[in-house]
């Protein structure tokens, strides 16, 4: 599935940036016998539904002459949101120095889930202060990683 969020985040990338977007991430996932097709879109001062719907129009007709996808899908087009999902370098970078939670497939520390700074990575690690230690973890023991946002500030 991948393979498929390559091709279409190439195909879809100038597009969406012509439409005066960034284009944040492509998702393609299989959930109960459904296929969705996320476009997650980004801009200063965010997204709202009109945003959604005006790449929506403008990349439908890209996707269905692109024929990248035989199965019968739900295209969605969406903020990333406060607390981001972050998969690629550009992510990465974006959220150095802050608040992130991590979620383990293995414990570390004792725990399957760590709240702290992002401080580094690299293709194999990331880096965070936990608790005022620095701690590396391998990226192939990360579920999921995302930016927290402190709700109470």
């Amino acid at each position: 599935m991948a393979n498929i969020e390559e091709r279409v985040e190439k195909l879809l990338q100038s597009k969406i940036n012509e439409l005066g977007y960034e284009l944040y991430d492509v998702e393609y996932a299989k959930e109960g016998k459904n296929y969705f097709l996320r476009i997650f879109i980004d801009k200063d001062g965010g997204i709202d539904l009109e945003d959604c719907e005006k790449v929506n129009d403008g990349i439908m007709d890209l996707l269905d002459e692109a024929d990248y996808i035989k199965e019968q899908y739900f295209l969605e087009v969406s903020s990333p949101g406060i607390e981001r999902v972050l998969r690629k370098e550009k992510h990465f970078d974006s959220a150095m120095g802050e608040t992130i939670q991590v979620k383990l497939y293995k414990p570390v520390e004792k725990k399957k889930e760590i709240e702290g700074i992002l401080t580094g990575y690299d293709e194999d690690t990331i880096t965070m202060t936990y608790e005022n230690d620095e701690i590396s973890v391998p990226k192939n023991n990360i579920a999921q990683i995302k930016t927290k946002h402190n709700w109470d500030e």
